[in-house]
């Protein structure tokens, strides 16, 4: 449950980031950017499993770069369920944001200690 909460609070740390850099990435404010963690990280649970199945066969032909596209489309879905307080303008966008809020979040994770 711990970790749970602290994905939650890194991925909304990063989301606010993100939110700061792109013009085009709207977050509404700090509760959106909570409920969006919330909901990645269910959609990381459930849905990205899924695609990752699906999507084997071109993930090992692209030695594993699919998995971006994978984040992406998890982001995307994340701002489809939560609407006008979420939005992120275009595809291109999201992929950008997806592999930022990686990043970040694999940096302040790393700044944390178990």
């Amino acid at each position: 449950m711990m970790r749970f909460i602290l994905t939650v609070i890194l991925n909304t740390v990063a989301l606010l980031i993100v939110n700061q850099i792109f013009d085009s990435f709207y977050i509404a404010g700090i509760g959106t950017a909570i409920l969006a963690s919330i909901v990645l990280a269910i959609l990381n649970v459930i849905l990205k499993p899924i695609l990752i199945i699906f999507t084997l066969p071109i993930t090992i032909l692209t030695l594993g770069f699919f998995l971006l596209v994978i984040n992406a489309i998890t982001l995307f879905a994340a701002q489809a369920i939560i609407g006008d307080s979420f939005v992120i303008d275009g595809f291109g966008i999201t992929f950008i944001a997806s592999i930022l809020i990686s990043i970040i979040t694999l940096v302040l994770g790393g700044l944390i200690k178990d």
